[in-house]
């Protein structure tokens, strides 16, 4: 079982730090490749997506292995009729077969091996139904910022919060330092994560039986270029497609 990083310091807080970014694109997208069929979220966490494509008609289903998260999603209206197997979204399996599997917000990064992240391209494919469909949604590495000789890339800079990626390209693992500033006080922690190609994404695809339809820059389907700091990406179920 790997590491649990969001416990009840993480989830008390988390809400308030991340749960206010935009989702009504995230939702649009999602709802139309789920079509008529259930979904299932990877990481559903507190239900920041889940809940409002929930709303929408979809049948969502989620894994999390944080037990201190999903409690925060229970305690929301409509939080209690989504189902959650609480354990590790790269082996776990549910009951069912589903039209949508989806991981947002760089979630696949938290699995932080090549073999972990595998396992997950394949675990989401063994739920997919035939001609189903796999969403990620990941940030490009800001490698490219990095001067030569460094390897820490201040991501965020507020007077609120301080970000720092760090990076160790022998092993492909970003550790994400953040220090959150409040009533004088200084609140840090430090979390590894295993950053990821598109290219080396659609392997693992490849390897689990799934083909790319298309990736874009952001859920509002923006192109997707050289110069874009995230993706989206639809792999398809090649069986029945």
């Amino acid at each position: 079982m790997p590491t649990n990083y969001f416990g009840e310091d993480v989830a008390r807080r988390y809400d308030e730090r991340e749960g206010d970014r935009p989702v009504v694109a995230t939702v649009d997208f999602l709802a139309g490749l789920a079509g008529t069929g259930a979904a299932l979220e990877f990481g559903i966490g507190t239900g920041r997506v889940a809940l409002p494509l929930s709303r929408r008609g979809v049948a969502v289903h989620g894994i999390d292995l944080s037990e201190a998260m999903v409690a925060r999603l229970r305690e929301k209206p409509g939080g209690d009729a989504i189902p959650v197997a609480l354990g590790d979204f790269a082996t776990t399996r549910v009951p069912g077969s589903f039209s949508l599997v989806y991981l947002v917000y760089n979630t696949i990064t938290n699995l932080t091996s090549q073999d972990a992240q595998v396992a997950c391209f394949r675990n989401a494919a063994a739920h997919l139904a035939p001609g189903g469909h796999f969403v990620i949604e990941n940030y490009i590495p800001f490698l490219r910022r990095l001067p030569p000789g460094e390897t820490i890339h201040p991501f965020d800079v507020t007077p609120a919060h301080l970000g720092f990626e760090e990076y160790d390209f022998a092993t492909q693992i970003a550790i994400s330092h953040h220090y959150w500033l409040e009533d004088g006080r200084v609140e840090a922690s430090s979390v590894p994560f295993r950053y990821v190609w598109p290219a080396e994404l659609d392997l693992m695809a490849a390897l689990a039986g799934l083909t790319l339809r298309e990736r874009w820059a952001d859920w509002s389907r923006a192109p997707f270029t050289g110069e874009s700091t995230s993706h989206v990406s639809v792999w398809r179920q090649a069986r029945g497609a």
